[in-house]
């Protein structure tokens, strides 16, 4: 198996004044060709820190790959770090990359200066990886049997850069690549904990090759991940695992792959040909933003209504005065007569609604904060569900719209 380890570059990285995202990009196309990431990692703009974590990680890997710290300033000190770990004492100027450096700057109606000009040397025992994007050229090391890359931080300049490194990947290391397999069931309503005693059983029973992984998200439930290493039969074992366990949670599984609540939800109202409309309370318009996220979403989603004052709910919604003066605006009774008022008021097939307690402030012993109600109107009835969710606002919000859209999942397939 051949492993690759990557190492992001810089302080900025290291405050989180940045949130890295090159690893993500560049593991998932590693992965994707049959390369094991077993190891990440960040370095700060020092040179010592740099060379030592170099040492380190090429000592267990066949693969580094490093991003940053290519820049003109004097803080980008990747370049020089590499030359010296690889005994490199003179640079060359790339031609090509000096030439569209000078372009990038015409183009920009810049001068180019010696600053500029010197982004293009390069240590001469590497190959040039020519950055088309930006000034700064990616570089290819071999050094004593292990291959060291690097490439600019700026993500874009290395997402343009990645096809140059997993085409010289692929031959380099053609006769020792291995079929990699990630596949991805996710679920909903079924808490992490719960989730792992439900499938204790079918887990346990899971061949040695199969490697599980429990993925919680607020937002999108638990997804549950096999992976498979090595084997030309992974996506078969995979498979049939998995179809081992549609049985166990029935309609809690909802997507499989990458796929979303939000596209699950769009996909089932395109095939019935409806449409739907939203009231929102405590949620502030996050399932609204939700549903208008995905292309195409003019296509079933007629609009909503942000209720969150009693008068909106009232005037707009035409939520009779009565129910909030005896249930409270975060009541079944409220829930119901928003997702009805906002269904006949936009003229849709459905209709969500949430009213809830968001918090930090504002629950009471019979309402704590987390209290949510949702309810959906149907063309035949409306059905409501109460949650008392926990956490932070933020995640209360998330784990309320998630519901809201699932509990309209749920009266599709009923």
């Amino acid at each position: 198996m051949i492993t690759c380890s990557i190492c992001t570059i810089g302080d900025e990285l290291l405050i989180g004044q940045v949130i890295d995202s090159n690893s993500a990009t560049i593991s998932k196309a590693l992965n994707q060709m049959g390369i094991f990431v077993h190891k990440k990692c960040t370095a700060g703009d020092n040179r010592q820190d740099i060379l030592k974590t170099i040492d380190l990680i090429l000592s267990n890997s066949d693969i580094l790959i490093l991003t940053g710290g290519l820049g003109p300033t004097k803080d980008d000190i990747t370049k020089n770090a590499l030359a010296e770990y690889t005994g490199c004492l003179h640079f060359y100027r790339s031609a090509t990359q000096e030439a569209h450096i000078k372009e990038m700057c015409r183009k920009r109606g810049n001068s180019m200066f010696e600053i500029n000009q010197i982004q293009a040397d390069v240590p001469e025992n590497c190959s040039v990886l020519e950055n088309h994007l930006g000034t700064a050229p990616g570089m290819w090391f071999d050094h004593q049997g292990k291959v060291i890359i690097s490439l600019p931080g700026v993500p874009f300049e290395m997402e343009g850069l990645l096809p140059q490194v997993t085409e010289r990947l692929k031959n380099r290391f053609s006769d020792s690549l291995i079929p990699i397999v990630h596949k991805t069931i996710s679920t909903i309503g079924i808490p992490e904990s719960l989730l792992a005693v439900q499938i204790a059983e079918w887990e346990n029973a899971l061949s040695r090759e199969l490697h599980l992984a429990y993925l919680p998200n607020p937002l999108w439930g638990v997804r549950l991940r096999l992976s498979c290493y090595g084997d030309e039969d992974g996506t078969d074992k995979i498979d049939k695992a998995f179809s081992l366990l549609r049985p166990m949670l029935g309609n809690a599984i909802y997507g499989y792959g990458s796929e979303t609540l939000t596209e699950v939800v769009a996909a089932l109202l395109l095939q019935r040909n409806v449409t739907l409309s939203t009231a929102e309370s405590c949620t502030g318009g996050k399932i609204g933003s939700l549903i208008t996220s995905l292309a195409g979403a003019s296509r079933y989603y007629k609009g909503g209504v942000i209720a969150y004052d009693n008068k909106v709910k009232e005037e707009t919604l035409k939520v009779p005065s009565q129910i909030i003066e005896r249930y409270g605006a975060v009541s079944e009774q409220c829930a119901q007569a928003m997702s009805t008022g906002v269904r006949l008021l936009l003229h849709t097939d459905y209709a969500i609604a949430v009213t809830g307690i968001a918090g930090p402030e504002g629950g009471s012993d019979e309402k704590p904060v987390g209290t949510v109600w949702i309810a959906v109107a149907t063309p035949q009835k409306c059905n409501s569900q109460k949650f008392i969710f926990t956490g932070d606002r933020a995640r209360i919000i998330d784990r309320s719209s998630a519901a809201a859209l699932n509990l309209l999942r749920m009266a599709f397939l009923h």
